[in-house]
């Protein structure tokens, strides 16, 4: 099966609301092609769910300067002092989640699971309305699966059934995230045939991958 599609088909898919998982680490692995599209599209009442909202002009930066943007579930925002400028306006929602723990909230969601059991945030204002449990004598706290309506990410390279690999720190979150998504969109540097990428060299397997896009210059 052939997942190449072209850019034009891309923009029809994101609306107005939409949860969105995107790939990267301070703009590193994010699929720039396709936040453009975003942006392009003019959907809006966004929620963004990722590591950071990387710079103004960068990573996700665009769609929180543009507004499209009312919600971010990140790990951190301090280096995009516009999502701080927002927040303080009551623009944007922002939900800080450590880093470790967002990406199990990810994992967990993609894996099907009810949750992740973590110290991180006990005895401070990360506890309040979460439930508490004790194993062991010590205290975790429960927190929730995070899924979307589509997932976004970057690859080096994939092959026309959508076997991806990455580039070295470019992969990041990026495997991750495409397990926890209804609709998977990767944006490559490269497209192969099938059988040309090596089996043991594949990441994140064409079964979790729907669409898959060329990047072109922005």
């Amino acid at each position: 099966m052939n997942k190449i599609v072209e850019w034009s088909e891309i923009g029809p898919l994101f609306r107005d609301g939409m949860s969105i998982l995107f790939g990267g680490f301070m703009g590193v692995g994010t699929p720039l092609g396709l936040v453009a599209a975003l942006h392009e599209s003019k959907a809006s009442r966004l929620t963004l769910i990722g590591n950071d909202t990387a710079a103004p002009t960068t990573g996700v930066g665009p769609l929180v300067a543009s507004g499209q943007a009312s919600k971010v579930i990140v790990s951190h925002i301090g280096t995009n002092p516009m999502t701080g400028r927002k927040m303080i306006a009551g623009e944007i929602e922002v939900d800080l989640v450590p880093q470790g723990t967002l990406i199990e909230r990810i994992r967990c969601g993609g894996s099907g699971l009810g949750g992740v059991l973590t110290p991180t945030g006990v005895g401070t204002v990360v506890e309040e309305g979460k439930q508490k449990l004790t194993v062991n004598g010590r205290d975790y706290l429960l927190e929730l699966p995070l899924r979307a309506d589509i997932a976004i990410i970057k690859a080096k390279r994939a092959d026309r059934a959508g076997n991806l690999v990455y580039e070295r720190a470019a992969r990041n979150f990026n495997p991750i995230i495409a397990m926890a998504a209804d609709l998977v969109i990767a944006e490559v540097e490269e497209v192969v045939e099938i059988g040309e990428i090596d089996p043991d060299m594949v990441m994140t397997p064409a079964a979790l991958v729907d669409k898959v896009v060329l990047s072109k210059e922005l």
